[in-house]
């Protein structure tokens, strides 16, 4: 059996999850558990490849302190990225733990706040472990507390070896008819270097100064629009679908035409014309006979884009949504 134990807290010496950590790897080690604990305090910069090491575990171990109110940030973003960039069908088959210590208030409402985000990430909750703390010594030296704590983790230890089932919750109901999370409909090789991507500060900078030089080498360029260039607004406009809560924007840089199309939408409609912009989602850049090919529906923008025929730049959901707004294929 293998889990994985993801500390919230700050690290601080006073910090009784601590301690309760140190206990329950006592005794799952003497279970012959494979136990690996990662400080998220120690990943703040890459906090949103950590749902990459979600992999080939039976479960996990969220633990935090609550020191003034609710679970903490570093907790929070970490559950950020296991909705963003976790893998959705990994993570429904494990089991999660929570464990929740507060030398203030709220203990329980934090791990209620666990539970809830790990049901709605598809994955089980196990029975967890909460408490108030005001004396460490105190707490740390009562064997009757350390016999609390080493059942919570023989229970664990029985619920993932028995592949224990839960009843059915309105979290579950919530996920499938609220909560999209196919939003970002990636495969898990995507989610993961996009995650990778996300961390890099470097890697999104570089993303927005090249868009912003490669549109603004056009600002420059004048022209008029021919016959061709309204011709390729009118047909975006009548193929366009709106899709709800989704806005982008969209630069094309079409080989042989002084300026680029720029194409905005949001779910009441959009806009388009041959004028550069410095702020956009994706910028792309293609020849005349690809977007011919696109718009009069022999081609689409991800196939294009797969066989090197369009480069693009920018955020990747955004690229793969312009089939789904722009359906040039009847």
């Amino acid at each position: 059996m293998k889990i994985n134990i993801y500390y919230g807290g700050r690290g601080v010496l006073d910090d009784p999850t601590l301690y309760v950590l140190k206990e329950i790897e006592k005794v799952l080690s003497e279970l012959r558990v494979e136990i690996q604990r990662f400080n998220i305090y120690e990943y703040k910069n890459e906090i949103s490849t950590l749902p990459q090491t979600i992999k080939d575990v039976d479960g996990i171990i969220l633990a935090t302190t609550v020191e003034w109110l609710g679970i903490g940030g570093h907790m929070n973003e970490f559950l950020d990225a296991c909705w963003l960039y976790g893998n959705k069908e990994e993570l429904s088959r494990i089991y999660m733990m929570p464990i929740v210590m507060s030398t203030t208030y709220g203990e329980r409402e934090g791990m209620l706040t666990l539970e809830n985000a790990w049901e709605i990430l598809g994955g089980i909750p196990c029975s967890g472990l909460c408490g108030y703390v005001t004396d460490k010594q105190d707490f740390e030296e009562s064997k009757e507390y350390a016999r609390i704590i080493e059942k919570k983790a023989e229970d664990m230890y029985r619920t993932i070896s028995q592949r224990t089932k839960g009843l059915p919750t309105s979290n579950y109901a919530v996920k499938q008819t609220v909560l999209h999370a196919e939003q970002m409909d990636l495969t898990p090789q995507e989610r993961e270097q996009l995650s990778q991507f996300v961390s890099d500060d470097n890697y999104v900078k570089q993303q927005k100064v090249d868009i912003k030089e490669l549109s603004s080498m056009y600002r420059e360029l004048m022209g008029k629009n021919s016959e061709e260039q309204l011709g390729f607004i009118e047909k975006f406009k009548s193929k366009f679908t709106p899709s709800e809560d989704f806005s982008a924007s969209y630069l094309f840089a079409i080989d042989g035409e002084n300026k680029p199309l720029y194409i905005s939408v949001t779910p009441e409609g959009m806009e388009a014309e041959y004028e550069a912009h410095d702020d956009v989602d994706v910028y792309a850049k293609l020849t005349t006979k690809v977007l011919m090919d696109i718009t009069s529906g022999r081609e689409t923008f991800q196939r294009a884009f797969g066989v090197g025929d369009m480069t693009a730049k920018g955020n990747l959901r955004i690229l793969r949504m312009l089939d789904t707004i722009f359906d040039f294929i009847d």
